[in-house]
């Protein structure tokens, strides 16, 4: 939630979208771990005149006021990437999506800041669903190792 991690990470995540070609309207997943990657995405991609919506989806609804699982500008009909900041198993991820789909969301994918390597991605994948990591903990190990710290 640092300044210059949100400024770091918006723009990644950006990039990696448009590499993937998902061409999404909005970006969201399970809080409070996809709130401040999404926030970041949806704050660069209004720098680049191609806004991109964020949306937290609860854990559960609550029992009072809208009672929705999805908070924020999600639309119904919206094309989504699904936000995590780490993938360990792929629960939260597939949490979000049921959610998603629920209210009428299509899902593009599943984009993380970084993939633990510990069977995430593959029931991500194994429930068709792409997945993009920016980062995978055995790179990140690797680095620190050899001393770069930048």
């Amino acid at each position: 939630m640092s300044p210059d991690g949100l400024a770091l990470i918006g723009p990644l995540g950006i990039s990696a979208l448009a590499a993937a070609e998902w061409h999404v309207d909005s970006v969201g997943g399970l809080t409070l771990g996809a709130d401040p990657v999404s926030y970041a995405i949806a704050y660069a991609s209004a720098l680049t005149g191609k806004p991109i919506r964020a949306f937290t989806v609860r854990k559960e609804a609550k029992a009072h006021g809208t009672g929705r699982l999805i908070e924020g500008p999600f639309r119904e009909g919206d094309r989504v990437a699904v936000v995590e900041d780490v993938i360990t198993t792929g629960g939260s991820a597939l949490r979000a999506v049921e959610a998603i789909r629920a209210a009428g969301g299509k899902v593009a994918g599943v984009l993380a800041l970084v993939d633990r390597e510990e069977g995430g991605r593959e029931a991500l994948e194994s429930a068709g669903l792409p997945v993009i990591a920016l980062a995978r903990a055995g790179e990140i190990v690797s680095r620190l190792a050899a001393g770069d710290t930048g």
